[in-house]
């Protein structure tokens, strides 16, 4: 038969289902197998001969034919999960079943009193309808039996896994099988590599998407900031009611790490062949984030004793997370982030021959699967920080911060790969891998030099707070928060990035970005204590910032005699209308840039981009703990701590900018971006709500930091002063060499304890997560583009 004529009678029977008011029998299979029977149809082919506005009419007008239509669907991929496909047209009506499964689920998801059609059980819908099971079995949701039978058939022998069985009696028994045997890939807890077979990669690509898109009923609801709210699909599947749980997690797992787009070492290679592997590790790495996406229910909220008993109860944990969390061998560790540092190097990666290479497209995954693991598996945290391969994992995430600190679209980008620097920068061994000497150079859009990874942190932050977008406001505390926490550890800054730190301070200290908005100082307290901790634990290798420290200490006396009286308030205001920009945006001496490098640009016209709920402050981010003498962490009791305004601010903080307050006071507030967008247009007019105030300055001015700066200054800039005289001198080098001799030691005072601020979940973030990784799923799946058009709720499509 050929492909046109199956084309034009599947296209006939879609339209006959519309068309038809009276239900059609479930019995008549001769009209329900025109939809999968002899159709050598592709999902592309499906999504474009059955139309949305005919799926919902369907939905509207005949509701009972869409219902037969979907528990037929399910009842052959039950049946193919039994039999075990043996023939080839078997394995065809599978994958057509797939495909309209795939079409018809996010238009069920999409209307509330859809949603719990495949909750129900279906009259006969048992293990396809058979009798002799007992009640139990054969009265199983259909969603139930939909999401064994995609299990089951992933670990189907011909189909989508490589038999073991040769000879006449080739058909294995798909009840007996041992799925642990049939693991896709080496690596974790598996040693065998199967044979490459692109159709087996095709077949399970497809009840990939299907799976993906049985989970994405996520989207169809609104954001709530209530933790325990749990995906009913990802629940069951990743229970122990699935017993391929493990080698499917494992699959998924290593299929993703061990993949390699180089094309096998020879240039071009992808341009040939096409690479079916990259279409499953795209669509495993989806399911894989979106399976770990739950935490088993227990929100992150102090529990009341009443609410104790339940949480036992929650049911039975989530298997993908309580497996990813016992992964322990050095060799898995070593394999997963192996391959997870190649993958995110993999764009960066410029070979002399343009496209020599496949370019991977889904770093947005893998950075949120690195997340999971480090989250969920503390012993990988500290495998990933025991040696320099930690790098391997921040040159490209810096590399996709500076990349995209200009595009709108990729806000969500900055956001993840800034929470990932956060929550390394919480653990002493990440401040000591940056000390590192940076050789490789990647071509980035950054000032040339020559240092360490920590100057290459400084110089990309710093880029990205002086050249990127309005929108990243809001994550200025948080970049500051990284170089404070890692400041204690930096052994020698280059005159590069000690230069760009005082231009940070300079912009920042200015009085006009002080006093116009309740935060704004606290990025002035963050940088004072970065430098403070270089100064009192590395002084020694530190000349350049020392040194970059006295050529700007009229910033520091300037914030020492920071003017309070009303009338120089209003003065430094008047100066703001006149220059709008966050932060003086040329930069110190920008130099030239490296070689085959692009500047950052933002999104195209017309680029699609998800929403974002708003992000909680970092005071609810992190929290406090102390680095006691023997390097072990305590942490902090909060007080109020000159990072804390005193609660009367903090209530007209929370109304001067929804932006980067929404989420502080009253966490279980969120908004869409849109939605800030609104509430900063109406409070635009009444920007009165907050003022600055004497007393407002004096209670955060009497706080800063300064006592340590001062105290080098009054030291050290006579004696150079001194020598410059004395010697004539105007060299910089002479200088340097003075400082790099000198030592305050004893004329300092005593130490501080080291404070670091560690990245702790909440709420706010699990539900920034959920947006976030859906939205990202969203926007990749466009061929087919399963989720286009239909009503989502999660987030907002926008373009730009």
């Amino acid at each position: 038969m050929g492909s046109t004529d199956s084309k034009l009678n599947f296209r006939k029977a879609v339209i006959q289902l519309t068309t038809k008011t009276q239900p059609v029998e479930a019995t008549d299979d001769a009209f329900w197998d025109q939809f999968w029977a002899d159709t050598t149809t592709t999902v592309q082919d499906v999504f474009a001969l059955v139309p949305a506005a005919e799926i919902r009419a369907v939905r509207e007008e005949s509701p009972s034919n869409l219902a037969t239509l979907c528990y037929k669907a399910v009842e052959k991929l039950v049946q193919g999960a039994e039999s075990g496909c043996p023939t080839e047209r078997e394995k065809q009506v599978i994958l057509n079943c797939t495909r309209i499964l795939t079409r018809i689920l996010p238009y069920i998801f999409e209307d509330q009193d859809w949603r719990g059609f495949f909750w129900s059980t279906v009259p006969g819908a048992g293990r396809a309808g058979t009798d002799e099971l007992d009640d139990d079995d054969g009265a199983r949701p259909l969603a139930e039996s939909l999401l064994l039978a995609i299990a089951d058939l992933l670990f189907c022998p011909d189909f989508t896994v490589h038999s073991h069985k040769r000879g006449p009696d080739s058909v294995e028994n798909m009840q007996s099988i041992d799925s642990c045997e049939y693991i896709w890939e080496a690596g974790v807890g598996f040693a065998q590599s199967p044979p490459l077979n692109y159709i087996h990669d095709l077949n399970r690509t497809e009840l990939l998407r299907l799976l993906l898109t049985c989970f994405s009923e996520a989207m169809y609801l609104p954001p709530s900031s209530d933790n325990s709210v749990l995906n009913p699909w990802v629940t069951f599947f990743c229970s122990t009611e699935n017993r391929h749980a493990l080698p499917l997690f494992t699959s998924l797992l290593n299929v993703v790490c061990a993949y390699d787009p180089v094309g096998y070492g020879i240039p071009y290679n992808h341009l040939l062949f096409s690479d079916y592997r990259e279409q499953l590790v795209e669509q495993a790495v989806q399911v894989l984030i979106v399976t770990l996406e739950h935490d088993g229910g227990v929100p992150h909220r102090p529990a009341s004793p009443s609410s104790m008993e339940e949480q036992e109860s929650t049911g039975p944990e989530n298997l993908f997370v309580n497996y990813l969390s016992r992964i322990h061998r050095e060799e898995d560790f070593d394999f997963v982030l192996k391959g997870l540092a190649r993958l995110l190097t993999n764009p960066l990666t410029q070979t002399y021959l343009p496209n020599s290479t496949k370019k991977i497209q889904f770093h947005q995954e893998l950075l949120v699967l690195f997340w999971k693991l480090c989250d969920f598996n503390k012993k990988f945290l500290f495998f990933v920080l025991k040696s320099s391969d930690v790098l391997d994992i921040l040159v490209p995430i810096l590399y996709y911060l500076n990349d995209a600190r200009a595009d709108q679209s990729r806000v969500g980008l900055m956001h993840i790969g800034v929470f990932i620097l956060l929550l390394l920068s919480g653990e002493r061994n990440f401040g000591v891998r940056l000390n590192k000497p940076y050789s490789i150079h990647v071509p980035m859009d950054i000032p040339v030099f020559t240092g360490t990874h920590a100057d290459l942190l400084i110089v990309v932050f710093h880029k990205i707070i002086t050249t990127g977008h309005q929108r990243l406001q809001p994550l200025f505390d948080c970049l500051l928060t990284i170089v404070v926490n890692v400041s204690p550890y930096l052994k020698s800054l280059s005159m590069v990035a000690a230069n760009k730190l005082l231009h940070l301070l300079e912009a920042f200290s200015t009085s006009w970005f002080l006093f116009s908005a309740a935060q704004n100082h606290h990025l002035v307290f963050f940088l004072l204590e970065a430098f403070n901790n270089i100064i009192q634990y590395q002084f020694d290798g530190n000349c350049n910032l020392v040194y970059a420290i006295i050529r700007k200490r009229n910033v520091f006396h300037q914030l020492a005699n920071l003017p309070s009286d009303p009338a120089s308030i209003q003065k430094a205001l008047q100066r703001k209308r006149k220059s709008p920009d966050v932060i003086s945006r040329t930069s110190s001496q920008e130099t030239v840039s490296m070689e085959g490098s692009h500047p950052a640009v933002p999104a195209e016209p017309g680029t699609l981009k998800a929403s974002l709920v708003a992000m909680p402050g970092i005071d609810k981010l992190t929290e406090k703990s102390q680095v006691s003498e023997d390097g072990t962490m305590v942490s902090v009791p909060k007080t109020d701590s000159p990072h804390t305004v005193s609660p009367d601010q903090s209530v007209a903080a929370g109304t001067s900018d929804t932006e980067s307050n929404s989420g502080r006071d009253n966490e279980d507030v969120f908004y869409t971006e849109a939605e800030m967008e609104r509430r900063r247009l109406s409070s635009a007019s009444s920007t009165s709500f907050w003022a600055p105030t004497p007393e407002w300055v004096l209670s955060w001015k009497c706080k800063l930091p300064l006592q340590t700066i001062m105290r080098l200054l009054q030291v050290l800039v006579p004696q150079v002063e001194k020598i410059c005289i004395d010697k004539g001198l105007t060299d910089e080098s002479e200088i340097l060499k003075f400082l790099q001799h000198g030592t305050l030691v004893g004329l300092l005072p005593v130490p501080h304890p080291i404070l670091i601020r560690k990245y702790q979940a909440n709420a706010g973030t699990a539900m920034w997560f959920r947006t976030y990784m859906w939205g990202v799923v969203y926007l990749r799946n466009v061929d087919p583009p399963i989720w286009y058009d239909t009503d989502v709720r999660l987030f907002e499509i926008q373009r730009m």
